[in-house]
């Protein structure tokens, strides 16, 4: 009798149980073992959502995600080792395990400023993990002001939740506007209005150099001298792909782990998805992304335990941004910039606080960002995957009623 295919993925994080729950749908019972090897002590759970478990709109409990009835899930075991000649893996409480697939599903760490690595006092926070929101969550009920260092889309996101808590937000991002790899500059100056009439104070341009306090935190210093006043701090730094296991196996490693359309490494034996997989030169750190290099995967390693010649390739993907909170809603796609030979049509309604921003070239939409109202963004996305001819009234599409221009 032919054993199954043993399909080990290092990770248990949004992209490893994608992976497992597809490969459960396209595969016999029997014909593959499937493990997830999981370092933390939780089940997969949605990221995307820890913002949310914060706030108390999520209980964290409810953010578990499928991960395909008999798939094996080893939580708390990290793997240590790849020894890929004999195809066997070192886990990290000293046992090893065999595989004929590996699946680098490592994910990425948080990124910390030079001036705030090593010690830091109580109440600093980074908000990556189910502990880390448990541990934010904790610390702001009794928190009257509030530091948030980066204003990516975590930064953003967490100073809204931690301002929707009755929190005196400040947001401080060293680039040069808010979001600046999704927004433009102006759809960002938006956002910083918006997030001024929630109570957030948002500052560019200049960095954190030191926080203060014992045992405790109580302000953190900017690089243009400014101070600020905090009894929490959170760390939203941005993210970096792990890749030091794929390193340490020899396999080829660039910004992240490096992989070809079919998602494989420079071993064929092995495979990345996910925050830690580069393909083409791009990295992504987007759940949608992730979960398409995961489809593509399961359909190619179905394919191949079942005797059938694999077609499927990840030619890369299309990401969309989206947030969704109480006074929050944006919407951004595609290239933010409009390159010569672009055209920019942008809506505003000051009085509703809503804005739209389409790039486009010739008659298609190639970049988008909605921020207030983002009801017409379902259709705006069709014609931009689609690359759809736009009406010959663009406006019409996309302008709610008595908005303005």
């Amino acid at each position: 009798m032919t054993r199954p295919h043993r399909i080990a993925v290092a990770g248990a994080g949004m992209a490893a149980a994608r992976l497992a729950q597809q490969l459960r749908d396209r595969t016999p019972p029997d014909a593959a073992e499937v493990t997830l090897y999981g370092a933390e002590p939780h089940p997969p759970y949605n990221r995307a959502l820890l913002t949310a478990a914060v706030t108390g709109r999520h209980d964290p409990e409810t953010l578990g995600l499928p991960y395909g009835d008999g798939t094996v899930l080893r939580t708390g075991t990290r793997v240590a080792a790849v020894d890929r000649a004999a195809r066997v893996l070192r886990l990290s409480d000293g046992t090893t395990a065999p595989y004929d697939t590996l699946v680098l599903a490592t994910g990425a760490a948080p990124v910390l400023p030079y001036e705030l690595r090593g010690p830091r006092p109580a109440r600093v926070h980074l908000l990556r993990t189910l502990a880390d929101a448990r541990a934010l969550a904790r610390d702001a009920r009794d928190s009257a002001r509030a530091v948030v260092v980066g204003g990516g889309v975590l930064g953003v996101s967490t100073a809204h939740a931690l301002a929707g808590l009755g929190t005196r937000t400040d947001l401080v991002h060293a680039g040069p506007h808010l979001m600046h790899r999704h927004l433009d500059a102006g759809s960002a100056a938006d956002l910083h209005r918006l997030l001024a009439g929630l109570g957030i104070t948002a500052r560019t341009g200049t960095r954190p150099t030191g926080l203060h306090g014992s045992p405790a935190v109580t302000a953190v210093t900017l690089a243009d001298g400014d101070k600020l006043e905090a009894d929490l701090v959170v760390l939203a730094c941005g993210v970096r792909p792990r890749t030091g296991l794929a390193r340490a196996a020899g396999l080829r490693v660039a910004r992240g782990v490096v992989v070809d359309d079919r998602l494989t490494t420079s071993d064929p034996h092995v495979h990345a998805v996910g925050d830690c997989a580069e393909h083409r030169g791009t990295l992504h750190g987007l759940a949608g992304p992730a979960w398409d290099q995961a489809d593509v995967l399961a359909a190619r390693l179905a394919d191949h335990i079942t005797g059938v010649p694999p077609r499927a390739r990840h030619t890369g993907s299309r990401p969309v941004l989206r947030l969704a909170a109480d006074g929050l809603h944006l919407a951004a796609f595609g290239n933010p910039a409009a390159p010569a030979g672009h055209d920019v049509l942008r809506l505003a309604d000051a009085r509703r606080g809503t804005s739209t921003r389409l790039v486009l070239h010739g008659d298609r939409l190639t970049g988008g960002a909605l921020l207030g109202d983002t009801g017409t963004a379902g259709d705006l996305l069709t014609l931009w995957r689609r690359a759809d001819p736009l009406p010959g009234d663009p406006a019409r599409l996309l302008v709610p009623e008595g908005a303005s221009t």
